[in-house]
């Protein structure tokens, strides 16, 4: 009996703490409610009035200076003439209504329906995929809030969306949401956005202008007319199915009607300038906050340089090429940056996003790789046919040219020489080199890879020459000095750093040796301005790209030329068109600057200092010696040197490098009277255990893409 008694309590007790439940959930939904009611009404006291919201601003104002405070261009917030509700054609109503938030008229400021559909896709593809925003919601966040994705801003926004429904009435919140969102291109509004792509008042707009307009507001950076036009047309094509799926327009009136036909606005004059700016402003975003308050982005841009840069390439591109210069100064700032022939026709910018094979210019990865593992500049190597792993590099015209010095075949740039030279070192240790100095794109480990097969972009090109320029430092490219806002509040302030080393001094002096040799003598002879100039040059098979860069005076200067569909150009060579805009535009840019002359003189550390056989007959010369406070020694007993094991005896006398110095005719380079510079590090081989450079056979499997050519 007890047992029976028990079970028939079980659903009493669930039955009870149901309704128990139940009560509760009640009482907090109405509390909720009552909360929420209070939050709204609290919120819509605080608004400002509909007139104020009709005169507020709304966007950031950008004036952009160059180097030395004059004004580039100012950007921002464009207004076109406010258009009261009644004078807003009814297809530029029904387009946004249809396309934004077809619920409009509807809903309370917030689409539960739109909500469920959101928490639905949540669930089946576990990531939030769509938008539920109303048009209220998107006016909230447009005039009181920010785009920060997080539940804190929708909660506000959401808040702030119900309150506006209480205060305003449906045309009203419509109205200003026309009149204040953004559609790309500047402009704010859509008489704004009418004027700027179809160079009419709004009131005019038709239903395919509309249909482009409403097509904005999704991505207006994708989608403008002036950036992708077809981009623009794709989104109006869609505008106008959604239209005739909301039953705002008829089937054929979505059919008739045809954006590729509507005639835009002409651009307003470009120069070269937005090539620098479109790739310097968007860093604004990582190194500032402020969003509202109007600003001054100090740049590093010269305009003379930039006028003599554009001039260079207009001018010296070859016909049916494009072609691009970049500038950097020797704390990475970037002075001069032309991304194209002509910004208006094309605003894809070749020096930063253009991605091409470098040829031999790569060579400066190759030779530093050399110097690095032993190599000398005045070592002897051989230009001679050679195979590996079924690869089989050419010289330009098929000549060889038997022995020759280090410092010869990099100036006659050697494809033969370069090839034995990675199948001694390994391509891995160059790729690595490149990598070190800035190279971004994939490298490829092929044997063909010493000829520069291997895609790069313009701009990590110029900045690995830059690192060299350092000796050795690393240079990162900036565009943007400080900011500011209109009151002179300092917001940001770059700053240069030096500390990250490399390679070696030795090493780079060892390559810009190296790079003014093929300038005074070999393939970048056209690069020459009348002072000290080290490069290299770079040429393509088929002459599909030509490149030449290099440095004078602190400032490194890359050129590149070639087609954008990658077809041949007849003539095509680094060592013409490309060194003679690199000198163009140098002899301009460094002219007010002081006459450098380059650190080359090769400092090499012990580990590659080797006796020279015929020093060690007769007798030392007087004050050939030192002693180890520098001081002459007048006599001593003769310098003894043991051929098997180093010095012989316990004599710590050691040559005057100032008597060699005078004796190689280094006298006058300030650099010779320094004394010897130890290296920052070791290499990677033990010094006691590093041979003289050879130059062993080696084959290895992989074989490249066709070789460039000598250059």
């Amino acid at each position: 009996m007890a047992r029976g008694k028990k079970r028939s309590k079980q659903p009493g007790t669930f039955k009870k703490w149901f309704w128990r439940l139940f009560k509760t959930g009640l009482i907090a939904a109405f509390l909720g409610t009552i909360a929420l009611a209070v939050a709204v009404l609290v919120v819509r006291s605080s608004l400002p009035g509909y007139e104020d919201l009709k005169s507020s601003p709304n966007g950031q104002m950008i004036r952009v200076l160059d180097v030395s405070g004059t004004e580039l261009f100012s950007m921002g917030p464009s207004y076109g003439e406010w258009l009261d509700y009644d004078d807003i054609p009814q297809v530029m109503k029904d387009a946004m209504v249809s396309v934004e938030d077809r619920r409009f008229e509807s809903h309370f400021g917030v689409d539960p329906i739109g909500l469920m559909r959101i928490v639905k896709v949540r669930f089946e593809q576990g990531r939030f995929s769509q938008g539920a925003s109303t048009i209220t919601q998107q006016l909230a966040r447009n005039i009181f809030l920010n785009n920060n994705k997080t539940f804190g801003r929708k909660g506000r926004e959401m808040l702030l969306a119900l309150a506006m429904e209480r205060k305003f009435s449906k045309e009203q919140i419509l109205e200003l949401y026309l009149n204040k969102v953004y559609y790309g291109g500047g402009a704010y509004g859509i008489d704004a956005a009418s004027r700027r792509f179809f160079a009419h008042s709004a009131r005019d707009l038709n239903l395919a202008e509309a249909a482009i307009i409403a097509g904005l507001v999704k991505a207006p950076s994708r989608y403008s007319p002036t950036a992708d036009a077809q981009a623009a047309i794709d989104r109006a094509t869609v505008v106008l199915r959604v239209m005739q799926d909301a039953g705002t327009i008829t089937a054929s009136q979505a059919a008739s009607t045809k954006p590729k036909s509507v005639k835009l606005a002409p651009e307003p004059r470009q120069n070269s300038v937005r090539y620098f700016t479109d790739w310097a402003l968007p860093q604004l975003d990582l190194i500032i906050d402020e969003a509202v308050e109007p600003i001054e982005v100090w740049t590093t841009l010269d305009l003379g340089m930039q006028r003599a840069a554009t001039n260079a390439i207009q001018t010296g591109a070859p016909a049916g090429a494009q072609g691009a210069l970049i500038a950097i100064d020797r704390d990475g700032a970037v002075r001069a940056m032309v991304g194209g022939t002509d910004y208006v026709t094309s605003n894809y910018n070749r020096a930063t996003q253009a991605v091409r094979q470098p040829g031999s210019a790569w060579k400066v990865f190759v030779y530093m790789a050399a110097l690095e593992a032993g190599y000398s500049p005045d070592d002897t190597v051989t230009d001679e046919p050679i195979t590996i792993g079924g690869w089989t590099p050419r010289n330009s015209g098929g000549s060889y040219a038997g022995d020759m010095s280090v410092r010869n075949a990099f100036a006659y740039s050697k494809n033969t020489v370069a090839a034995a030279i990675g199948n001694d070192i390994g391509t891995s240790s160059i790729a690595n080199m490149a990598r070190r100095f800035g190279i971004t794109t994939p490298i490829n480990v092929n044997p063909s890879m010493v000829l520069g097969t291997s895609d790069v972009r313009l701009l990590d090109m110029t900045r690995a020459f830059a690192s060299i320029n350092a000796k050795g430092v690393a240079v990162t490219p900036f565009g943007i000095t400080k900011v500011t806002t209109m009151k002179g509040k300092l917001l940001y302030q770059s700053k240069f750093d030096g500390s990250r080393v490399l390679v070696d001094p030795w090493v780079a002096a060892g390559i810009t040796d190296l790079m003014q040799t093929a300038v005074n003598a070999g393939t970048g002879r056209a690069a020459q301005i009348g002072r000290p100039v080290a490069g290299k040059t770079g040429t393509t098979s088929s002459n599909k790209d030509g490149w030449f860069l290099g440095f004078s005076s602190g400032l490194t200067t890359g050129v590149w030329m070639g087609r954008d569909d990658a077809k041949p150009v007849n003539g095509l060579q680094g060592g013409r068109a490309p060194a003679a805009a690199f000198a163009a535009f140098m002899k301009v840019a460094v002219a007010k600057r002081k006459i450098e002359k380059f650190d080359t003189e090769l400092v090499l550390p012990e580990w590659q200092l080797e006796p020279d056989d015929e020093a060690l007959f007769g007798e030392p010369e007087e004050g050939l010696f030192v002693d180890e406070n520098g001081m002459p020694i007048e006599s001593g007993p003769p310098y003894e040197y043991d051929l098997e094991g180093g010095d012989a005896a316990n004599d710590p006398q050691q040559l005057d490098q100032e008597w060699i110095d005078s004796v190689l005719g280094r006298s006058d380079n300030p650099a010779a009277k320094k004394p010897p510079a130890k290296p920052s590090a070791k290499p990677a081989v033990p010094p006691a255990d590093k041979p003289k450079p050879t130059r062993p056979a080696r084959t290895e499997p992989a074989v490249g893409p066709a070789a460039p050519l000598d250059e």
